[in-house]
């Protein structure tokens, strides 16, 4: 069964009963504030298994004229009803063992009322309790297919409580909190569609059937009561409720509702005279009546709240889904004719992130006057005049295809071309997930075996769609064709940050990098390690820009390199010795020192070896291996006091330089080449591979390590990359 069918179902259901469940859903908050309030009235008995029945009803006896019933809640209040001196009856809760008066019970406030009716059926009596009923049904569809849908985006059942992807408020909770409620939820639903048959009386009869018992005729009679062994033996935790006798007189009984029969015993015996057990509905009955109220339970109870609580934020997220995947999704208006395009741009997209990162190259090559065709995968067909085929995809669940991308593979096998075409893929997926773009690399692969096709530019995987990432694509996309191509960043909203003070403590020179650090001191108390982020405010302005990390000796060091027109780096440049600025840290937890792993490399290249150097002074017994690249020897030198002079160190420590101006001219990819066993060894032994630095240079390192796992068995490539053994920050 497709994606698209469950989230079809998902959806259509949801905007079915939509009215109903915020209705549902808001009562329910109410009537589960209930129980809650009940408890904290105290008068809830502790360990009622120890008090015998005897006890409470030779207390009640002693303590008022006449008693006529006495029940056990689910609250373990025990509630008696007695008759007053003005013949009234009175409902109380006392205290089993002296039937001390602990307090009246009281009317039930209207608002509970008023919400149990709404509850239960919309004021509009049978047909409201279907109504509702329905809705029940409707709920426990609507919690499966999303947990199917959960499933398929986690990557499977087994994989449902894995790391959830990084994104939009919505998207994230509506994930997660799923996860937390889904069974509470299933609870809620079915309970309601199990007593909403029991209203209609769809369930089996639940009459029980009294069974007269043999009573002996030499059976003792007792005095007192608590002489009675049954009576002894019986405690409250075994009572629902007892029935008194209205005399004295032995055809008169105690009439006892246990946990799981009835029975009738004479008083002056203690004989059970009949009895019958419960049918299993009138069990399930109170059981479905438990669990779907919280009576007895404040800890369900709050559970129950934040349950019925989150429906409504599921409503309000799945709105804000559909509204955004659609808008994502839209068409664009007056597009050419496909015959007549050079540019062609195949999408799949689930949540529409890939359609919207397509929709803005499809607008820059517009700009350039480019003519240019956008549509889905599954509509792939010939293009007389393209020149160019570009293909945006994501990945749903364990490697699948988008739903709008699902065709493309078989319409593929059977569409020929009348023109050899170049191609290039980009894929779109979190390295949070098992199969991490594995459709974009079918698509790759699928596209690549076609006579009919060229490689333009290699497979480009985008984690977390970072746009920085898609920036770098468009640069080398860019130099392939001849022309640069504008894209229209999108909008980000602003963090707010906590600004604390720094004092500026050292700030070097420039070496022949334009590169020079920079050492604060935090004038407060404050939490960072080595990968947190600095962020810095430029003029007081609301412009941030952040800087990786160092901690040495409990001051912050940056590596900075100064641009002509760097508005944060020549602002940070400007800083004396002496000097105060207002920053915040930025937790980057992703991006710490891993402690578990004996084995860690890292690799860097230009200002990307900040946060490292600070690892390695901080950290002295795992084994560190540290790639850098630079232009020169002379790009080195501003580091060299740290790595030379670093603290004595427990484990071993290698560095490997590259310089791609002097020497061998070598990039820090083909240092991690050259270093082949190094780098398989960490891996296979779980040690962490850690990379900062360009996102170019990222993406040459991960080529290579994947080249270097092509013959692995251990691991695969795809296992490392989304596995925590691989930690990057690039930029």
């Amino acid at each position: 069964m497709t994606i698209s069918i469950w989230r079809y179902s998902h959806l259509t259901l949801a905007l079915i009963s939509s009215l109903f469940l915020v209705v549902a859903s808001i009562t329910g908050v109410i009537l589960a504030i209930e129980p809650i309030s009940h408890q904290t009235k105290g008068y809830a008995v502790a360990n009622l298994e120890q008090v015998p029945l005897a006890t409470t009803i030779d207390a009640l006896k002693n303590t008022y004229d006449e008693v006529l019933g006495l029940e056990v809640e689910s609250s373990d209040f025990v509630k008696a009803s007695v008759l007053t001196m003005e013949m009234e009856t009175l409902d109380v809760y006392i205290d089993p063992v002296t039937a001390e008066q602990l307090g009246e019970v009281e009317e039930r406030p209207y608002v509970y009322t008023f919400a149990t009716n709404v509850h239960r059926s919309l004021f509009l009596k049978s047909i409201g309790r279907f109504f509702v009923g329905l809705i029940s049904l409707l709920l426990l569809i609507i919690a499966v297919t999303g947990l199917v849908l959960l499933a398929k985006r986690q990557g499977g059942f087994l994989k449902l409580f894995t790391k959830v992807q990084k994104d939009y408020f919505e998207l994230k909770y509506h994930v997660v909190l799923s996860r937390w409620f889904f069974i509470p939820i299933v609870i809620l639903a079915f309970t309601g569609v199990y007593l909403s048959a029991e209203k209609f009386n769809l369930l089996p009869e639940t009459t029980v059937d009294q069974v007269e018992v043999p009573v002996s005729i030499s059976v003792q009679k007792y005095e007192n009561i608590t002489d009675i062994p049954f009576f002894k033996e019986t405690t409250l935790a075994d009572i629902r409720q007892v029935e008194f006798p209205f005399s004295d007189d032995p055809e008169e009984y105690y009439l006892i509702a246990l946990q799981d029969r009835e029975v009738e015993v004479n008083q002056q015996t203690g004989e059970i005279v009949s009895s019958g057990d419960y049918p299993f509905v009138t069990l399930a009955s109170h059981l479905s009546l438990v669990l779907h109220t919280g009576e007895g339970n404040v800890i369900w109870s709050i559970i129950l709240l934040l349950a019925s609580a989150s429906i409504l934020f599921f409503m309000y997220s799945g709105f804000v889904m559909t509204v955004k995947r659609r808008k994502k999704a839209k068409g664009i208006a007056q597009m050419p004719n496909k015959d007549e395009c050079e540019y062609i741009i195949l999408v799949g997209s689930e949540s529409g992130t890939a359609f919207d990162f397509a929709q803005r190259f499809y607008n820059g090559l517009t700009q350039v006057g480019k003519k240019v065709y956008l549509t889905e995968l599954n509509k792939y067909t010939t293009y007389l005049k393209a020149k160019n085929i570009i293909v945006f995809t994501s990945t749903y669940g364990e490697g699948e295809p988008p739903t709008n991308a699902r065709k493309f593979p078989a319409k593929f096998s059977t569409v020929e071309q009348p023109n050899t075409i170049d191609f290039s893929v980009v894929g779109f997926g979190s390295l949070d997930y098992p199969d991490y773009c594995k459709y974009a690399i079918e698509v790759d692969r699928q596209i690549n075996a076609s006579k009919s096709f060229k490689r333009q530019l290699s497979l480009f995987k985008i984690n977390q769609a970072n746009f920085e990432s898609f920036e770098l694509w468009m640069t080398q996309f860019s130099n392939k064709v001849g022309f640069t191509i504008p894209v229209e960043r999108p909008l980000v909203k602003k963090k707010k940050y906590k600004k604390v003070e720094f004092e500026v403590v050292e700030r070097t020179e420039l070496n022949v990098d334009d590169t020079f650090l920079l050492r604060l001191r935090p004038q407060s108390s404050i939490e960072f390690v080595s990968g947190d982020l600095l962020a810095v405010f430029p003029n007081n302005d609301d412009l941030v820009r952040q800087y990786s990390i160092a901690r040495i000796g409990g001051d912050i060091l940056l590596s900075i390199k100064k641009h002509e027109l760097g508005r944060g780096s020549n602002f940070l440049f400007g800083l004396k010795v002496g000097q105060s600025i207002h920053a915040a840290i930025d937790r980057n937890e992703e991006f710490h020192f891993p402690k578990k792993a004996n084995n860690v490399v890292f690799i860097s290249n230009g200002t990307g070896i900040a946060p490292f150097l600070g690892m390695i002074s901080e950290n002295t017994s795992q084994n560190i291996s540290l790639f850098w690249g630079g232009r020169t020897a002379a790009s080195q030198a501003i580091y060299n006091d740290i790595l030379e002079n670093k603290v004595a160190r427990v484990g071993e420590f290698k560095l490997f330089t590259t310089y791609s101006r002097e020497g061998e001219r070598q990039y820090i990819q083909d240092a991690v080449a050259d270093e082949k066993e190094l780098i398989l060894k960490t891996i296979a032994q779980g040690g962490t591979i850690m990379l900062c630095g360009s996102l170019a240079m990222q993406h040459d390192v991960l080529d290579v390590i994947e080249k270097l796992l092509e013959d692995n068995d251990a691991i695969s490539f795809e296992a490392f990359e989304q596995g925590e053994q691989l930690k990057t920050d690039c930029y």
